[in-house]
């Protein structure tokens, strides 16, 4: 095993009241050592069948925060475990951002955090936002590399799927103008990349393609009323899914430099449909009941319908009784999320939504081969009743048999994001395969990576690799199979 010791020294008290800040602390502390280790310890077997990486990101800033920490600040940081015949390794990298790489070289943070007035940060995003694009949010496979991408929208870094190398920030051979959203969407069967870009000047929204190429082939700007905050999209087969919510940015705080947010009951939802290849004069919008997506299950199209499957929050701003600061984080980032359908009739206009499931779910996935077609089957983690943001277990959704499959990982154990991880030679949208995620066990302080039989979630996992450091508890994940990484050695 080699390491390299960073460790940061983080101040886990805000100054201005003294209260702790639970994301700096416990499962969330960050670590300071990157690190390769082989032939980890495994309890059970790994299946033979299971071969490739799982990836995830979050955040873990390296120096101590200037004023107050927001969860959403940290540097990002993935780790990986590679899983090949029976055997496994981990590694850990930071996203070698150009903030990251400027704070080494002063040994220090020079950003405030979204918390914080940003006007004498050094730099921001291509829209001028001041907060530190730290790429820590999502993981996605395009062509060959990962693409760590930011929630607030910024540069994708592209990063070595095995050695975790950060390449540098894609620009697409040159032909990406301005930044990408956190979750841009990969139609695997055409290899094409769909994204959008918004910011707080006109244009407010821009959609655009990039196809198997790499290179940027579509994009339009998409008219709005005012600036936004879109986390997500979805694609079908013919379309593309944006989102037009009623959560905006505060323009009495913007005035002030101050990044906050508000969620105006009186506007309803919006959801465009646009043509994959469309302009902005082409898009239908849709309008529904008022909330907030961060995230996309998958859609599809129905005859003449495009169906979108969601998780929905109803309540997507701090609690009225939290009135610190740090006590307007916490609320906020206890998520409320429902599973929630809507089919949009491009015949007649019409919207329809409705509830799926009760349950408090969300960061959800579906087979990546099979995004943008229907699917079958859908998984999610389940959000805990805790005060800061844990996931407690895992959910599978069979949309042909409207039942659900839950897990549990039980006490003082959470999870993260957890892919679909196809069997070998599995077809698409079977539930052929295997759920691949981080548990870390508060109780023991070690992180572990734990699989599961898709098709047998209820029973538990089948392995549990022994992970040589603890993972603290973060954002997305992907798993990136076997044969695409044949492709890249190739």
């Amino acid at each position: 095993m080699t390491s390299t010791s960073e460790q940061p020294l983080m101040v886990a008290r805000t100054a201005d009241t003294g209260e702790a800040n639970p994301y700096l602390l416990g499962v969330y502390a960050p670590v300071g050592t990157e690190i390769d280790a082989e032939d980890l310890q495994v309890i059970g077997e790994i299946p033979k069948d299971l071969n490739g990486v799982y990836l995830r990101n979050g955040p873990n800033p390296r120096f101590a925060p200037e004023g107050r920490y927001h969860w959403f600040d940290g540097d990002g940081m993935i780790h990986a475990v590679h899983l090949e015949n029976g055997r496994a390794r981990y590694r850990n990298r930071w996203v070698r951002t150009k903030a990251f790489e400027a704070e080494s070289a002063a040994g220090k943070a020079l950003w405030t955090g979204v918390m914080e007035n940003p006007k004498d940060n050094p730099f921001g995003n291509s829209h001028g936002l001041g907060l530190k694009d730290n790429a820590n949010t999502d993981v996605v496979f395009h062509r060959g590399r990962i693409l760590a991408t930011w929630y607030l929208c910024g540069s994708p870094y592209a990063v070595d799927p095995l050695s975790l190398e950060t390449l540098g920030a894609e620009d697409f051979l040159g032909t990406l103008a301005g930044d990408m959203m956190a979750h841009p969407k990969v139609d695997e069967t055409t290899g094409e990349l769909f994204w959008f870009d918004y910011g707080p000047r006109p244009p407010y929204l821009r959609y655009g393609v990039i196809s198997a190429d790499g290179t940027v082939v579509t994009t339009t700007d998409v008219e709005l009323p005012g600036p936004r905050l879109p986390h997500d999209m979805a694609i079908t087969e013919h379309y593309a899914v944006l989102m037009d919510l009623p959560l905006v940015q505060d323009l009495e705080a913007a005035e002030q430099g101050r990044h906050k947010l508000h969620f105006d009951r009186a506007m309803p939802s919006r959801f465009g449909v646009l043509p994959r290849y469309g302009n902005g004069s082409q898009i239908r919008w849709f309008e529904a009941s008022p909330c907030y997506i961060y995230h996309v299950v998958n859609a599809w199209e129905e005859g003449d319908e495009v169906v979108l499957d969601v998780c929905r929050v109803q309540k997507p701003q701090p609690r009225a009784d939290a009135h610190t600061p740090l006590a307007k984080m916490l609320s906020y980032l206890r998520l409320d999320a429902q599973l929630h359908r809507y089919r949009f009739d491009l015949r007649t206009g019409a919207c329809h939504e409705a509830p799926l499931d009760d349950d408090n779910t969300e960061f959800p996935t579906v087979d990546a081969r099979g995004v943008g077609r229907r699917n079958r089957y859908s998984y999610a983690v389940h959000i805990s009743p805790e005060s800061t943001l844990k996931f407690d277990g895992l959910v599978r959704h069979d949309n042909l048999a409207g039942t659900k499959t839950e897990y549990r990982f039980g006490p003082g154990r959470w999870g993260s994001e957890a892919p679909f991880a196809p069997r070998e030679g599995a077809p698409v949208e079977s539930a052929d395969g295997y759920l691949v995620t981080f548990v870390q066990d508060e109780r023991e302080g070690r992180s572990e990576l734990d699989i599961f039989d898709a098709a047998d979630l209820a029973a538990g996992p089948v392995a549990r690799v022994l992970l040589p450091q603890r993972v603290p508890l973060g954002f997305h994940a992907t798993w990136v199979r076997a044969d695409q990484l044949e492709n890249l050695r190739s």
